[in-house]
């Protein structure tokens, strides 16, 4: 732990603000903007500090020998992505199977600059029945922001709004795609 706050604080220069609600054992946790490999790392170092365990889904063929201990490890679970498959309904079951899921995402979709975000975050959150944790990467001012679980109403238009509130005026990484 004390070379991760080394690194975060010291070396990167950042802080956090906010933190993970404890009560809550699932969440969708939509971090943006998302615009560089870089958030990858700070996420790594953030959840470590904050002592959350936070998950990913990825092909299922990544989670092969030797790779796939190293990806299970880091929080990740297999998805099989074969076409035709509901993958909204696939993502919920696995919020079923498990006591503990916290799966982070990114709206944008992609490190490009999108006009609007993908909503599969959206419902999968819906669909299993959980809140969504908007987490901030503001390298303006170098913080890893974790701002309150957000529930869910049946007001779609409204929820994307209130939910990219949270990222008003910030800057990711690569500001042109922010």
């Amino acid at each position: 732990m004390i070379v991760t706050k080394f690194i975060f604080y010291t070396v990167l220069g950042w802080k956090i603000s906010g933190s993970f609600d404890k009560t809550i054992d699932k969440s969708i946790i939509i971090g943006g903007p998302h615009t560089s490999w870089h958030d990858f790392y700070i996420s790594v170092l953030a959840r470590r500090l904050l002592k959350k365990e936070i998950h990913f889904i990825a092909k299922k063929e990544l989670f092969k020998w030797p790779f796939g201990l190293y990806f299970k490890w880091m929080g990740g679970t297999p998805l099989d992505r074969t076409p035709g498959q509901n993958k909204v309904e696939a993502i919920a079951e696995i919020f079923q199977k498990k006591n503990v899921f916290h799966l982070a995402l990114s709206p944008e979709g992609t490190r490009n600059k999108v006009e609007k975000w993908k909503t599969g975050f959206y419902f999968i959150a819906k669909t299993a029945n959980v809140p969504i944790v908007p987490v901030v990467f503001n390298y303006g001012t170098k913080t890893f922001e974790v701002k309150p679980p957000f529930f869910l109403t049946d007001n779609f238009e409204n929820d994307l709004k209130i939910l990219k509130q949270n990222y008003r005026n910030v800057y990711g990484k690569v500001r042109s795609n922010s």
